[in-house]
């Protein structure tokens, strides 16, 4: 199944936390849109792989997205190495995403930022006829992705655009509390980290608020490009007035 975008993270909820709102509309408008997670996120401290796969699955399902695959690499110790590179090529050639969305450059948690530089390194590379890679046995040809934009995930930097999200905010909240073993739960016995805090998802709905009305929108999710965008004409630019 082609794909017309692919989100590439390094664990499981990276991408319900900083682009499910993009996912779900670009899904809801008919367009392919899949999920490839690096690794199971085997180190959180809370919860553990299996119930992280069961998590990421029920998330899926509702954002409406059929594809969810898990490369399975070392949380916390996966590098942007030639292996890891191969794997991702095989994922991309299978898949032909024009568009790619990647971790963070750069990040309050190391595995995002140098997840965001392997796969926009592998979405090059993805385009060279030299390198071989197979999938279940048969050769595959050369695909790159015709744009990679990265998510802007715990530290907030200056966005290349925002995307609004207005319509589909609530869905991406209803995604992100998939991940019940993660978040804030007053039954729970397992430590309390940095995102499973009471106020954590409150403060991310205030922060796609804050993201959102730097457009004029009610909710936004922001993005960052090492290439600039290009536009046929100046109406691509522009949104709905609000009433």
């Amino acid at each position: 199944m082609k794909l017309h975008i692919l989100a590439i993270a390094a664990h499981p909820d990276d991408v319900e936390l900083s682009c499910a709102g993009t996912l779900i509309k670009h899904a809801r408008a008919g367009q392919a849109v899949g999920i490839l997670d690096l690794t199971e996120g085997e180190l959180g401290t809370r919860g553990d792989a299996a119930t992280r796969r069961r998590e990421s699955r029920n998330s899926a399902d509702v954002m409406g997205i059929s594809i969810r695959e898990n490369a399975r690499m070392a949380d916390g110790f996966f590098q942007n190495n030639e292996e890891n590179q191969r794997i991702l090529i095989a994922y991309l050639r299978h898949y032909q995403p024009d568009i790619v969305i990647a971790n963070a450059i750069a990040d309050r948690h190391p595995d995002h930022g140098r997840g965001g530089r392997l796969i926009a390194d592998a979405c090059f590379y993805s385009g060279l006829r030299k390198i071989g890679t197979q999938w279940q046995g048969q050769a595959q040809e050369p695909w790159r992705p015709k744009r990679v934009y990265h998510m802007i995930q715990d530290r907030l930097s200056e966005p290349t655009f925002i995307v609004d999200i207005s319509a589909t905010f609530e869905k991406k909240m209803e995604a992100v509390r998939c991940f019940k073993s993660q978040f804030h739960d007053p039954l729970s016995a397992e430590p309390v980290t940095y995102i499973a805090t009471e106020d954590f998802l409150k403060s991310l709905a205030s922060r796609d608020a804050i993201i959102g009305k730097r457009i004029g929108v009610q909710y936004g999710e922001c993005f960052t490009s090492e290439n600039v965008p290009g536009i046929s004409t100046l109406d691509d630019l522009l949104l709905p007035e609000l009433p």
